[in-house]
């Protein structure tokens, strides 16, 4: 018990530690914001270039394990726009609430969870990971959300506009690069991997307190029901954990250690995406907010009940 508490608290200690520094005024109402652009264009893209750089295509393709996690992210989403959309939510909002759903904190969350609980063995797994949540999820939602909200539905249109969304995005950008980099077999001068060292050494406690910060701030709850957020907080925090070990284990038989990191992978809390993405489109964002909060505390008891299982 002690050990998987241990493995826990430095993780949501630095969370905490973010959520009292904007409540009690020692970082305003933009810290949040700033600090989390600063993981996303340049701590989070240092990290995920440096890694898939020096990883070779063996270790990035990894079918079982892609089609492992990528399904079940997928099909839990999925299930929920099916749902929200039979209950009446328009599919802009029902895409949303599935990103909330099947979005784990890989980048956030992940990187440092998985270092403290498997080692640097997981930093791969992670990665390809992120990569399916960042890429693949969110091009699926952002799809289904541009088709609720176009009065016209051009195909070609929607696909331009995901294509540049894309290309746009760091996350997405950073690993490709990485990925040349190593196909091509080019060594990174030692200064530019000190640069990149010191860059994305500081990805992850940025991350953990910028994800407090977010969580510290206080946001008008009276438009959406709260039971909305409860079930998909249970959809995120057992359903999708649930649906990947059967996949890694019953299905694909993944090797006991990746089947593992999977597992933890899936089971961490909603991530700040869908919440971003609720804001750019000017949706209702009450539900994902509340998500993201009732998941980020949840799941400080199921990470400690899942180490302990794993930990047998």
């Amino acid at each position: 018990m002690l050990s998987a508490v241990s493995i826990l608290l430095p993780v949501f200690g630095l969370i905490f530690a973010g959520f009292a520094c904007r409540r009690f005024g020692v970082l305003g109402p933009a810290a949040a914001s700033e600090l989390n652009r600063f993981v996303v264009w340049l701590a989070l893209p240092a990290l995920l270039f440096d890694i898939v750089a020096h990883a070779t295509w063996r270790e990035l393709f990894q079918p079982a394990f892609i089609v492992t996690f990528g399904g079940a992210c997928l099909l839990v989403f999925a299930g929920v726009v099916a749902v929200r959309l039979f209950l009446g939510r328009p599919l802009a909002d029902a895409s949303i609430d599935g990103l909330a759903a099947a979005y784990p904190n890989t980048g956030y969350v992940g990187f440092p969870l998985g270092m403290i609980a498997f080692g640097p063995s997981s930093l791969t797994p992670t990665t390809i990971a992120s990569i399916i949540v960042v890429c693949v999820l969110f091009a699926f939602a952002i799809v289904l959300i541009e088709t609720g909200l176009q009065s016209e539905r051009r195909p070609h249109r929607l696909v331009m506009k995901v294509g540049r969304s894309l290309l746009r995005n760091p996350l997405l950008v950073a690993p490709l690069l990485g990925a040349i980099v190593s196909g091509a077999h080019v060594t990174v001068p030692a200064s530019a991997q000190t640069f990149l060292k010191l860059l994305g050494g500081a990805a992850s406690p940025c991350a953990l307190v910028s994800l407090g910060l977010f969580l510290a701030e206080r946001r008008s709850t009276e438009t959406a029901p709260r039971e909305s957020s409860w079930w998909l907080t249970l959809t995120k925090l057992v359903a999708q954990p649930v649906l990947t070990w059967w996949l890694a284990v019953r299905v694909f038989a993944l090797p006991f250690p990746l089947a593992q990191t999977a597992l933890l992978l899936a089971a961490l809390p909603t991530g700040t995406g869908p919440f971003m993405l609720a804001e750019y489109y000017r949706r209702e964002a009450h539900v994902t907010s509340r998500t993201i909060l009732h998941s980020t505390i949840g799941s400080l008891v199921t990470l400690t009940l899942l180490l302990l299982y794993l930990q047998r």
